[in-house]
Order: C-alpha cells, then structure tokens, then sequence
C-alpha cells in the first residue's frame, strides 16, 4: 500500500510492511494473427524476467493512445500449480487508492465545501492533537501532498502482515495509533509519505458530504467513468473478487505463504482499493483527460514537490505523482503495496497507460535490502518499457 521506499524499494510502514513457475501468456497475443510488434514481445519479456526473479505471478494492462487495451500474464495464479494469472484480473491496488481520495476531495473544493489552503482544524477540530502536532498548521494542501509533518500509522502496527491479516482497524484507530508517535517536522516543511493523511482526508471527506466514503468514491468516480471492475471493500471484507491470482507473503519460516484473503481495514483511505489493471488504466487516462476534475484543480493536482525518497526524478502533486520515463518526458500515476501485491501505474499526456502487478511484495521475495530494491526497480522498469519501447 505505502508507496514510501528508500530511493527505489515503495514500502507500507517502516521496515518489512514496506511494501521455479513457468512463464505463461493468457489471451495476449491470441486475437492476432501476426507476429506481436516488438514492444508487445518486450513487455511479455519483462513479466517473465519478474517471475525468473522470484514472483509468484505477474500481470499488466497496456492501454494505447486509443484506448485500446492488450493483456500479458507470467507465472502461476496459484503457487505449486499450472494456473495460468488470469489476465487483467483484480489485485489489490494498495496506495493508488490515494489518487482517488484526493480526487475526490478536489471535487468538493471545485464545490466550495472545502478550501486546500485552510487548516484541517476547521473542518476536523480536535481531531490531530499530539506531540508536536499543530492541526491549525496542517493544511488540506499538505495533506494530500504529504507535506503535513503527519508520522504514518503504519510505523506504529506490527511490521509482519501476517500477523494483522485478520485484525481491524476504524480509521479512528489508525489515527490514535499515528498520535502515539511525534510529529516527523513543522507542516510544509518537506515532503514526506505518511499513510496518516489519507486516513484523515477519508475522515474529511465523511464529514463534508455526511457519507461514507466508499459511497462518495462510487458515486463520483467509479459510476461516471463505467469503472464496474474496482472496488472499494466494505468493512470487514476479507475476499477478492473473481477472478484474481493469489497474493503471497513471507512468513516466519521464510515460505510464501498465501495471503490473499485479509482484512484491508488497515489500509483504509490509504490503500483499500482493488481493481483490474485496465480499470486503474481507465481512471488515470480519464483523470488526466479532465473528465473528473475542471482544469484548475488539475493543475493543483500536478503541481508537485520533489519525492526522491520514492526514486530519482520522481516529484509529488497531491494524490498523483510524476515521474521520468527513460524515453523522455514524464509519466503520471502512483502505485502502491500492499498485503501480497505490489502495482505500478502511468500514463503519458498521449493517452498510453500501463498498469503492472506483482503477487508479492519484493520485500516478501527477498528479505534482503539490497536485492529487495533490485526487485522492485524491475517493476518499475517494467512499466517504463511498456510505455517506452
């Protein structure tokens, strides 16, 4: 879920919540006749080079300046089986939930229910009171673009999935569990990824428009843009809907062991949300086409603070990042880890939009730092040849 890493490795908390298959292609290539042009080979390629590493599983969505989508799978949807990942099935999307959130509640300032540069005492007084911690400072603003000075929640919950797989946690609790913690700086200070400002956006959002806010995501995004395949789970839903490949995670033997059914509450507006590849692909494309917010608020959304704690180059606007693709230009979206799936994201001002999922961690395939940063820089390589070669 937290997209927070060192340089390049995107984990959930401080430490391990960070964030022999055959390779297999379900459907990808099976309604041409002809050879697949060389970036469609180079994109398969680089599925098979995450598994070779360690992956369970790998899936990507492809989406061109058209809006035509193409499919590619590696690896196995179940461990120990000849399963093939089912294409663009649904994952866990972790921290893309955030670009949602800020979405929508750069709705409600485009509504004049809530100003970005106003204090968060103002609509949530009371709320944020601890050790160094000033919420008469603390903007929306900073908020959305993690420049609160907010400490994360998830340094504060157990480092091992596992053990909170089956525990839930009221976005009440996960704030009491971040003001245990002192504040990290002064709000606007730097830039620093905190899951506990998105916590706190779903709470303004709730108490803005008097629902929930898996209502109000729904409501305003998902039905205008025909998402039918992304969802926001209901308390206490543990299931993926099908299909979907398992997701694992390392356990105290080091096996990967299957952790796809888990209680998401903990994630909460910082990283609840599942969904296919090719729906997170339709929103980014719809979001950076100007079909959710006026062209103001867009702007606000891309204007960015520099996040190389994520990776070099990479900058943060509120709820969307940018980051460089080795082709020139920028592409733009988020990703995010969470209990057994890591998701990386883009899309370019053209309309080409990637999305790619793992079914681990890199933490859980490696425990080791350095090769779990390796890891996850393939990922991340991964969607730079989809949008690049």
């Amino acid at each position: 879920m937290d997209t927070r890493t060192k340089k390049v490795s995107l984990a959930v908390g401080a430490s391990a919540i960070a964030i022999g298959l055959t390779a297999t292609l379900a459907g990808a290539f099976g309604a041409f006749g002809s050879p697949p042009p060389a970036s469609s080979t180079a994109v398969q390629r680089s599925l098979e080079g995450l598994v070779d590493d360690g992956f369970p599983g790998a899936l990507a969505t492809v989406t061109d300046g058209r809006g035509d989508t193409t499919e590619y799978v590696a690896g196995a949807s179940e461990r120990g089986t000849d399963e093939p990942v089912p294409a663009d099935g649904y994952v866990r999307m972790g921290s893309n939930t955030k670009t949602y959130v800020a979405v929508v509640v750069l709705q409600l300032v485009e509504e004049g229910l809530v100003d970005l540069d106003e204090s968060i005492e103002t609509y949530l007084p009371g709320l944020l009171v601890g050790d160094g911690i000033d919420a008469s400072r603390i903007t929306v603003r900073n908020l959305l673009q993690h420049t609160s000075g907010l400490p994360s929640y998830t340094t504060a919950l157990a480092t091992d999935l596992l053990a909170i797989r089956d525990r839930y946690l009221s976005a009440r609790d996960l704030i009491d569990l971040a003001l245990t913690m002192p504040a990290d700086f002064a709000p606007g200070e730097r830039w620093s990824y905190s899951n506990t400002n998105y916590t706190v956006a779903g709470l303004l959002i709730e108490k803005l428009t008097g629902r929930p806010l898996r209502e109000q995501i729904a409501d305003r995004i998902l039905e205008p843009l025909d998402l039918e395949h992304t969802v926001y789970p209901a308390e206490g839903e543990r299931t993926l809907p099908e299909p979907h490949p398992r997701g694992y995670h390392r356990d105290a033997d080091g096996e990967l062991v299957d952790i796809t059914e888990t209680d998401p509450g903990w994630a909460g507006a910082a990283g609840a949300i599942v969904a296919t590849p090719s729906d997170l692909n339709t929103f980014t494309r719809a979001l950076l086409d100007g079909e959710l917010l006026d062209a103001a608020m867009l702007d606000e959304m891309r204007t960015t603070v520099p996040a190389d704690d994520l990776w070099a180059g990479a900058r943060y606007g509120l709820g969307l990042m940018s980051y460089p693709l080795s082709c020139g230009g920028v592409a733009w979206g988020h990703g995010g880890d969470i209990s057994g799936f890591e998701t990386r994201n883009g899309a370019t001002e053209d309309g080409r939009a990637v999305t790619v999922a793992v079914t681990a961690l890199p933490s859980a395939v490696s425990p080791e730092e350095e090769s779990a940063i390796a890891l996850a820089q393939q990922v991340n390589a991964a969607v730079d040849t989809a949008l690049c070669d």
